[in-house]
């Protein structure tokens, strides 16, 4: 079930998002994930968060995080992942934002694939000023 993140929430989530970025981002290192995961908690609260409630267990196996049309973030905890839940949170999001944006890194061929399955087309390309990697910047919609 997809509803609204609410405070209760905000541990597991920041778990998640912790626990997926140190697994789908191993060319990164792990202390950036870790450095940043308090100043996450800070700001988790302030953003437009949705979450994937399990119905029988009612824990947070997945979110996706907005700020306006740009995606911070799709997040599915690796026991849960190629399950649908990531396409159903991106499909819930489609259905309330006329467009999206999101960046993605390179490396993460993975998340790439999934997003151009999905209807994203890559618009550019940077570098990450955090990280020093490269991202792609995508665009779906209007």
């Amino acid at each position: 079930m997809i509803r609204a993140m609410q405070e209760a929430d905000l541990a597991g989530v920041a778990d998640i998002w912790l626990d997926t970025n140190l697994k789908a981002h191993h060319f990164i290192s792990p202390q950036y994930w870790r450095d940043n995961f308090q100043y996450l908690r800070e700001l988790l609260p302030q953003a437009e968060v949705y979450v994937w409630e399990d119905e029988s267990t009612h824990r947070i196996v997945g979110f996706i995080g907005l700020n306006g049309e740009y995606i911070s973030g799709i997040f599915v905890q690796s026991s849960a992942q190629s399950g649908g839940i990531g396409k159903k949170l991106l499909d819930y999001v489609k259905g309330i934002k006329p467009r999206l944006t999101l960046h993605v890194y390179q490396k993460n061929s993975r998340a790439v694939t999934f997003y151009q399955r999905e209807g994203f087309c890559i618009q550019g390309e940077h570098t990450d000023d955090n990280t020093g990697e490269a991202e792609y910047l995508m665009k779906w919609g209007l």
